[in-house]
């Protein structure tokens, strides 16, 4: 096993959220220590292991792309023993399962092939290749060609983050520059791809409700790229760490995600404070909220958010009006010193975000 320590500058941070104002931080070079070695799987390895969940492709990779001739042409290269590409795998710490960092459309056509069925749902014949294939399915194969393509080889190099590192950021990192494919991935789609379970399903939730729904976009169908996902995620985050939050953005939610990934009672009570915070803002403020001008700004979004949430997690025997939640709110997102925080190229560094939010936690202390 080989230890790798990547040096790769990350991009500028970007706080765009859908039409989200934007802000960026300094590019921070890092070392993400890594250890990766090589492994050969038989074509009928990695379909079982496939089959089993012992490798998984995340549900949010890119959809499956390949037209028939494609993936015919790929079934066929491994039929007559010519070279193809390798796939890139990550080793989960917990459960040893590996996730498709790269390959996965691959992969997908070995699944198909095998099941007999394409993913149009009609059977799989391959077409045009060499005439002794054409339209053979995998159980039409001869014993020969069924053996060489059972035992052909697809080499894999398999990431695995130190287990004693805090966060698998070297995966990450890896993840996202692995997979641009013309056009990049959120750090949330990484996120959802990585740090999968609990907390993935609680997010995917809460970015259901209808009065979120409501604000972020006024429909009912989620973000393709999760950015309404992020924002939710931004909210937990902030609202239980914002006195211990450091820059970059990107690193604290990777880290906070990470760290929550199971069920935990934290969560649970969060997912509780998220709903009544996101129905009581909808039902005084309406569909503008979070909005300085037309674009959702997310820096508004995280300290109101935070605010209101402290107030209502202290104060669980009040009954929040309405018209004062939206006085108050009002004067907040007219406040200079606060628009200082949320009007600034620098919306995460570490000041503004502890600024803006003890402005907000102060200003919806006042309800009474």
């Amino acid at each position: 096993m080989l230890e790798a320590s990547l040096a790769l500058p990350l991009e500028p941070e970007n706080d765009s959220i859908s039409e989200i104002e934007v802000e960026e931080d300094d590019p921070i070079e890092s070392i993400y220590p890594v250890a990766y070695y090589g492994a050969d799987y038989t074509v009928d390895d990695l379909v079982k292991r496939m089959q089993q969940g012992k490798i998984y492709i995340p549900n949010f990779q890119r959809n499956y792309v390949w037209n028939i001739k494609q993936a015919s042409h790929f079934i066929e290269s491994l039929l007559l023993g010519l070279p193809v590409p390798g796939i890139f795998l990550a080793e989960e710490n917990d459960s040893q399962n590996l996730l498709v960092i790269d390959g996965s459309q691959r992969l997908r056509t070995l699944q198909y092939y095998y099941t007999g069925i394409f993913e149009d749902g009609k059977e799989f014949k391959l077409t045009d290749v060499q005439q002794r294939f054409m339209n053979i399915t995998y159980n039409g194969l001869s014993y020969g060609d069924r053996r060489q393509l059972d035992e052909s080889l697809l080499h894999a190099t398999i990431v695995k983050q130190d287990e004693f590192n805090d966060n698998h950021s070297g995966i990450y990192l890896t993840f996202e520059r692995l997979n641009t494919g013309g056009v990049s991935l959120t750090p949330q789609e990484v996120r959802s791809g990585i740090y999968h379970g609990y907390f993935k399903d609680v997010l995917a939730e809460l970015n259901r409700n209808e009065s979120w729904r409501a604000i972020y976009n006024n429909s009912s169908i989620p973000d393709k790229r999760l950015k309404d996902e992020e924002l939710i995620l931004r909210f937990m985050a902030l609202f239980d760490l914002h006195q211990d939050y450091k820059k970059p953005m990107r690193n604290f939610l990777n880290n906070y995600m990470e760290a929550n990934k199971k069920e935990n009672t934290k969560l649970v009570i969060n997912k509780d404070l998220f709903v009544k915070t996101i129905e009581l803002i909808y039902r005084s403020i309406g569909n503008k909220a979070f909005r300085i001008r037309k674009k959702l700004n997310a820096a508004v979004f995280d300290s109101v958010m935070v605010g209101l949430a402290t107030k209502i997690i202290n104060s669980s025997d009040v009954d929040i009006q309405e018209e004062t939640l939206k006085e108050i709110y009002d004067r907040l997102v007219h406040n200079e010193e606060f628009l200082t925080f949320v009007n600034t190229p620098r919306t995460t560094d570490d000041y503004a975000v502890k600024s803006r939010i003890d402005l907000a936690i102060k200003a919806f202390a006042e309800i009474p």
